[in-house]
């Protein structure tokens, strides 16, 4: 409770007294119409797509990233659009972890990625090995990511 608690406090009320405080969330791509290599979202998926959007409506993103593929453009899409941002492409395979931390240090940054690269990467921000690969039909994982100095904080949310 304590830990929600905290948590609460940093993600809504933003208090950090005169530290520097980083939030990152992370979600897999939405539903998907097939299994082939490169494939767009499903009806399902775009109104998933649509939900992000309402849940991440009253968080002012300072930054935006997305795998290189459709669905995980189309996922990051809706956000981006409302908040008029550019989605930055980053590759989930070289991605320089602490360079990554210092070019986002304040910062309220989305990230949308896979099943077995948004897990990875929560682990390598939080330096430990929590998170398994996202089960196929898992799509409303809310990964929460909080830095305050060099304080970690981190909340796995499951949302329908």
């Amino acid at each position: 409770m304590k830990k929600f608690l905290a948590l609460f406090t940093l993600l809504f009320l933003n208090i950090s007294f005169g530290q520097s405080t980083t939030t990152y969330y992370f979600i897999r791509h939405a539903e998907k119409v097939d299994n082939s290599q490169n494939p767009d979202l499903s009806e399902k998926g775009l109104k998933r797509a649509e939900k992000w959007n309402t849940i991440f409506s009253e968080i002012s993103f300072d930054e935006i990233y997305s795998t290189d593929y459709k669905r995980t453009l189309q996922t990051a899409s809706p956000t981006a659009t409302t908040k008029k941002m550019k989605v930055k492409l980053y590759d989930p395979k070289n991605i320089p972890i602490e360079v990554f931390k210092k070019e986002t240090i304040g910062k309220k940054i989305l990230i949308v990625g896979h099943s077995n690269t948004i897990p990875k990467f929560v682990n390598q921000m939080i330096n430990q090995n929590s998170f398994t690969d996202i089960q196929d039909k898992t799509f409303g994982n809310l990964y929460i990511v909080i830095m305050v100095d060099e304080a970690i904080t981190f909340q796995l949310l499951k949302l329908d």
